[in-house]
């Protein structure tokens, strides 16, 4: 693949968070498009379309998990992957998945595990986009969504 390898939306009210995930992925040859907090990506999700976004779960104005249900229920933004990227606990890892969350990656992160979840999301984005999902399943797909949760794998 030449040039770009994707568009990533970062949201995190964290300036310092925002510009390592921004850093890490552009390294990697994605292009990022950063917001502060979920209104603001709310506000500019449609403007950029991005393949991915990430999100962080607490925020000012509107948490992490709203923002994902938001675009869940929005039907030009449904189909688009969503990770958590949070300090947050099991528990709120729990709550993703409720949220149309696809994966939940803990902070502090290693950049590698970072740049595999948003490929993977990325890539079934584009095989759902391309093939309809022709009932394809991720890797991994038997085992319990906690389990893939825990340990920051695609959901």
């Amino acid at each position: 693949m030449s040039g770009v390898s994707g568009r990533v939306l970062v949201v995190d009210d964290n300036r310092v968070i925002r510009q390592l995930i921004r850093v890490n992925l552009e390294l990697e040859g994605f292009e990022v498009v950063t917001a502060a907090d979920g209104a603001e990506c709310l506000d500019v999700v449609h403007q950029v379309c991005p393949d991915v976004v990430t999100l962080d779960v607490v925020m000012p104005r509107l948490d992490g998990l709203k923002t994902a249900a938001r675009l869940r229920s929005d039907p030009r933004t449904s189909h688009l992957p969503v990770a958590i990227i949070s300090a947050g606990t099991e528990y709120e890892a729990e709550g993703c998945g409720s949220s149309g969350v696809d994966a939940f990656l803990a902070k502090p992160f290693e950049p590698s595990e970072l740049v595999r979840v948003v490929r993977q999301l990325m890539q079934r984005e584009r095989r759902g986009r391309h093939g309809e999902g022709a009932g394809q399943e991720p890797e991994g797909g038997d085992e319990p969504p906690a389990a893939r949760r825990a340990r920051g794998r695609v959901t």
